[in-house]
């Protein structure tokens, strides 16, 4: 019973190290660090509902990677994640982290993030992300 939840432990720590790289290219506007954890065939989509309704975006990689990448020096922001529900299952994992938006330490809005990951050759890559956000 100890190995399988050791292993368990394991896996899923693998996993959220994956998250936690790929939020730390966010945070650095490094978008090779962030790439260096995702799948060359990512996913993107965000649900942003506002008092006009809900819509569903869908972003390419490479537009997200670009934006990330030229945010002006002096802007600051951070997504606070305040949590992590990990469930893994064979080579696929799935993680929800509701988290809190700031951009120049004013909270801009909140939502959820949820990434779906891949093992392949024993690296866990995110395939799929999608938020939701909300003022």
């Amino acid at each position: 019973m100890l190995f399988i939840t050791g292993s368990v432990y394991s896996q899923n720590q693998e996993v959220k190290n994956v998250i936690e790289t790929f939020f730390q290219g966010f945070h650095a506007k490094d978008s090779v660090v962030m790439q260096s954890v995702c799948s060359n065939q990512l996913i993107l989509q965000s649900v942003i509902s506002n008092t006009k309704g809900t819509k569903l975006i869908n972003e390419s990689p490479k537009d997200f990677y670009h934006s990330i990448a030229t945010i002006p020096v002096a802007t600051l922001f951070e997504e606070k994640l305040l949590d992590y529900t990990i469930q893994v299952d064979g080579a696929m994992a799935h993680v929800w982290t509701p988290y809190e938006f700031y951009f120049n330490g004013k909270i801009s809005h909140k939502g959820v993030n949820a990434f779906t990951l891949f093992k392949e050759n024993n690296h866990w890559k995110i395939i799929y992300i999608i938020d939701t956000r909300k003022k």
